[in-house]
This record gives C-alpha cells, structure tokens and sequence, in this order.
C-alpha cells in the first residue's frame, strides 16, 4: 500500500491534488457528498463539501425558496475524515501507517445552511494515538461565515513492524 501511494503521489504536483484524486476514486461515499480538499499544510488540513439539498434536512413545511439545515453527520463525517488526515501531515512515512478513529466528539453550535468547511489541527501525534481538533464553519444565509460544530478526534496509528 505504502508504495502504491507513493506511486500516486507522483503523478501529482501537490499533495492536495494527490488526496483530492484518492478521495474522488476510492473513497466512495466522501467523493458523493462532495468532498473537496482545499488546504494542506504540516499539521494542519482544511476540507470542505458545498451545499446540496440531498444532504439537507427538508423540513415538511418549507416554503420553495426555503433550504433546509444540513445533516448533522455530515459535519461530523468532515470533523472525523480532517482529523484522521491531518495526522499524516505530522508523520515522516504518512503512507506506511494505517489510522483508525477511536473516539469522536462533536458539539453542535448551530444549524449548517450553506457551504461547509472544516479545518483540523493536530494537538498531537504520539506512537500509537493522534489527537486531532476541528471546527467547521457554514455560511449562513446572509453571506456570513460562523462556526456550526467543533470537535476533537483520537485515532490509532498502526504502523508497520
């Protein structure tokens, strides 16, 4: 796996690209709501997925020009998937680990009505657990942008014998 990644990583010029391509072809569900990395730096990694109305929480009463609230997993999926990634950043062979989450928190601020974005920060990256903080952010419907949710993720870092 290690080398394949390392093959892939080649044929792109940045490693946000290289992620962008990974998550777009072997990550099904994050390539349908539409995923997108937008910033990768050491320690640090931004995603984000824009609005859609398959992933909003219509409400039965809403008028036409009404966009319902955006699913609460779907914050959650970007707290976990940033997290898990932004460990990577941190490590000097990110392609011959494998990382698992092992505990999520996520606090709700405040309903998601537009464009999401997601920015994690790693706090640390130990022999075998990575913590992780994240916020993400939404565009409200006049045009401001506020955090929606903030969370920490653990993760296990299995790397080779």
């Amino acid at each position: 796996m290690a080398d394949d990644m390392r093959t892939m990583f080649e044929e792109f010029d940045t490693l946000e690209e290289m992620l962008q391509h990974f998550i777009d072809e072997h990550q099904e569900f994050l390539s349908w709501i539409g995923t997108r990395v937008d910033d990768v730096g050491r320690g640090t990694m931004t995603l984000s997925i824009p609005y859609d109305e398959k992933l909003s929480n219509t409400r039965p009463d809403a008028g036409p020009d009404e966009r319902g609230d955006i699913h609460g997993g779907i914050a959650a999926t970007l707290i976990d998937t940033a997290g898990g990634l932004a460990l990577r950043t941190e490590m000097e062979e990110a392609f011959d680990v494998q990382i698992a989450t092992i505990n999520l928190n996520v606090n709700y601020l405040r309903p998601a009505t537009g464009d999401l974005s997601a920015t994690a920060d790693v706090i640390r990256v130990g022999g075998s657990v990575g913590v992780s903080e994240i916020t993400v952010e939404s565009t409200t419907p006049d045009g401001e942008t506020k955090a929606v949710a903030t969370g920490q993720g653990a993760y296990r870092i299995f790397r080779p014998e």
